[in-house]
């Protein structure tokens, strides 16, 4: 009885249109060889299963064709046979992470001055390249910028950026990208159908997820799938194989986050664990459930495409992220990152988990600026929502005889100032301006025209807002921009607190205050009375 063959052997391409997800560079190198153009050295670079060594080996067949149909091999002369029965003795596949001394490479080296037998070219395919020492690349520099007008060169690594600079000036570089996820869930419906085998279009997609853009993983992971059932392969089986909780699952536990429901979230990660599933693998489901969500909440209109998702499950993700403020979203993410990160340390790598979910179903804490402006979008976001201060007390009614003043007389009683200057109108002009952008929009909240001298604007604060006058100060060269921009000439911003005291400086200028923070720097210079 002949041996079992996986599936990502068994079906592996034999011709340039059955590479799937790179048809840029199949088509390049058809044109190549229908050209006569083929070249001495090639570069196939990308992550792994996506196609590189797969495409080296079409490549050596198409070059040694004896009837090539438009670049691709026809399969039925005595070098295809061959190559197809891995006995044609023309093309040399080397692994480089066994043979990546300089002896081995001086060996290839001598052996390259000797003909084809068969076809054109003796082809040498060189996997996982960057392996070599330093001194194997030394030694083969030479052979790959002049090599025997019978020699063809292919190199495939998943890391080019480790291979030397003289290396790659001497190759074409082709880089292979990921297989887009439709493309892999066809694939693996033809493979299904050439086996008479059939599979759940969701348990497909789970496969294609999980495999993240490369074919040999996917059709590793379906070949696991198939030999646990004799049936259909369902989406719950993919699942258990794979230790995935699902998107429905994932969907109800970052609800109980946002609901801040730590006993749900904490009970939810207990029904994965008991169900068998990976806590590492749960922590990184979260992290990209999190992101989804941050995609939805800055590119909602092109979220299908980017994340490869149907457009039901994008619109989905689009009615959750709008009860998630961006701050808590992005710490959110990071915890589940740096939560996977660290199970690998510990011998309960569970407790991180349910201490990472804790984490996340509160706002941060401190007196941070990240952590008082997650608070703050909460905050407006309830406003938003209109829900009213738990602490707020109801307005006392009126005494007798009295009447409640109206809403528009009440209005003008808490006006006392008077018509606004010119500068304070300009001032309200810049702050207009500094309102567009959100990340400082809470911030202006409390600030305050309190003068102008020269060339110098000065901006006061209440003495509670400390932490959004220090946020403000960060961002000098925006602040000086909208004033410069009201104002009509170029203008110093001066920030300080509101203790009562006068705010402008008596005894100095504002020109020369202006020159100071210009040769100095605003963060080097403080202004006290």
């Amino acid at each position: 009885m002949s041996s079992y063959q996986a599936l990502y052997r068994a079906w592996r391409p034999e011709k340039f249109s059955d590479v799937c997800g790179q048809e840029a560079v199949t088509k390049t190198l058809k044109r190549q060889i229908v050209m006569g153009h083929v070249a001495h050295a090639y570069l196939f670079s990308g992550s792994r299963g996506t196609g590189k060594t797969t495409t080296a080996k079409v490549l050596s067949r198409a070059i040694n064709c004896m009837n090539t149909e438009d670049g691709e091999p026809c399969g039925a002369c005595e070098a295809c046979v061959q190559l197809k029965n891995e006995n044609n003795m023309d093309v040399l596949e080397i692994d480089a992470a066994s043979n990546n001394g300089v002896d081995e490479v001086r060996a290839l080296r001598d052996r390259i001055a000797y003909p084809p037998t068969i076809g054109k070219y003796k082809v040498y395919i060189i996997d996982e390249v960057h392996m070599l020492s330093t001194s194997a690349f030394n030694a083969l520099l030479k052979t790959l910028e002049e090599p025997p007008a019978h020699a063809v060169f292919i190199l495939a690594t998943t890391e080019p950026q480790k291979l030397p600079a003289t290396v790659l000036s001497r190759c074409q570089r082709y880089d292979f990208r990921r297989i887009p996820q439709n493309v892999i869930v066809d694939r693996m419906k033809v493979v299904l159908n050439g086996i008479h085998r059939s599979a759940e279009e969701e348990a497909l997609n789970e496969i294609a997820r999980a495999s993240e853009g490369g074919m040999r993983d996917a059709l590793s992971l379906l070949d696991m799938c198939l030999s646990y059932c004799t049936d259909a392969v369902s989406a719950p089986l993919v699942r258990e194989v794979l230790g995935t909780t699902g998107r429905e699952f994932m969907f109800e536990f970052v609800g109980a986050i946002l609901n801040s429901d730590t006993a749900l979230a904490v009970s939810l990660i207990d029904r994965a664990m008991r169900d068998g599933r990976d806590p590492q693998v749960f922590a990184r489901e979260a992290a990209q459930h999190m992101r989804t969500l941050l995609m939805a909440r800055l590119v909602p209109g092109d979220l299908a495409n980017l994340t490869e998702i149907t457009p039901e499950d994008a619109e989905r993700f689009i009615q959750q992220t709008e009860r998630f403020e961006q701050t808590r979203l992005m710490r959110s993410m990071d915890l589940f990152i740096r939560a996977e990160g660290d199970m690998k340390w510990v011998s309960n790598p569970r407790s991180i988990l349910e201490m990472c979910a804790v984490r996340a179903c509160f706002p941060a804490e401190g007196d941070s600026v990240e952590a008082l402006m997650e608070r703050i979008e909460i905050m407006e976001n309830k406003l938003k929502n209109g829900v009213v201060a738990e602490n707020a007390q109801p307005a006392p009614p009126p005494a007798a005889g009295k009447t409640a003043p109206a809403p528009a007389k009440q209005a003008e009683a808490t006006k006392i100032k008077g018509p606004k200057s010119q500068d304070e109108a300009m001032f309200d002009k810049a702050i207009e301006l500094l309102s567009q952008n959100p990340s400082i929009r809470g911030s202006l909240r409390t600030a305050k025209f309190a003068g102008r001298d020269a060339n110098v604007v000065f901006v006061s604060f209440d003495k509670n807002a400390r932490i959004h006058m220090q946020a403000l100060e960060r961002k000098p060269q925006l602040l000086e921009s909208a004033f410069s921009e009201s104002f009509g000439e170029k203008m110093t911003v001066n920030l300080k607190i509101d203790d009562g005291k006068e705010v402008v400086p008596r005894g100095i200028s504002g020109e020369a205050l202006a020159r100071t923070f210009e040769i100095f720097g605003r963060d080097m210079v403080e202004v006290t009375d």
